[in-house]
């Protein structure tokens, strides 16, 4: 297993799997860093994108595993990667967050994220925000 930043030729790859962010914004996440990339015998599996919160708090945009890999570890081991990535950079707090109707909640608890608050937008599922403390 290997955990590393999105490179530019991971791109064709990232748009194929990737269907909540725009071309042109991929890029520059892969440009600055924001992507990670899970793989297993040269082979990506899954991918985490983060973004700043109030430009201040790592916000885990999205974490995906391939369905063939989930519930193996593997979103565990990525997200953890990440934690120390941000802390080692200076940060004591991060977040993210999931919508009620999703099981991704229940995976974020058993990692230690703590429900802080919500937001409901227009017709979709109340979007739960989750916290957890780095230091």
């Amino acid at each position: 297993m290997l955990i590393r930043y999105a490179e530019i030729t991971d791109f064709g790859w990232l748009i194929e799997h990737d269907k909540h962010i725009s071309n042109e914004i991929l890029k520059v996440k892969i440009k600055n860093k924001e992507i990670y990339i899970i793989q297993e015998e040269n082979k990506i599996i899954g991918w985490l994108r983060y973004s700043l919160f109030w430009d201040n708090i790592p916000f885990m945009n999205l974490l995906f595993v391939l369905e063939e890999y989930q519930n193996k570890g593997y979103g565990k081991k990525l997200v953890k990667y990440w934690e120390e990535k941000m802390k080692r950079n200076g940060y004591n707090n991060v977040l993210t967050s999931t919508q009620s109707n999703e099981n991704a909640q229940h995976f974020y608890r058993k990692i230690g994220y703590i429900e802080i608050g919500g937001l409901k937008y227009l017709d979709d599922p109340y979007e739960i925000i989750f916290y957890k403390n780095i230091k």
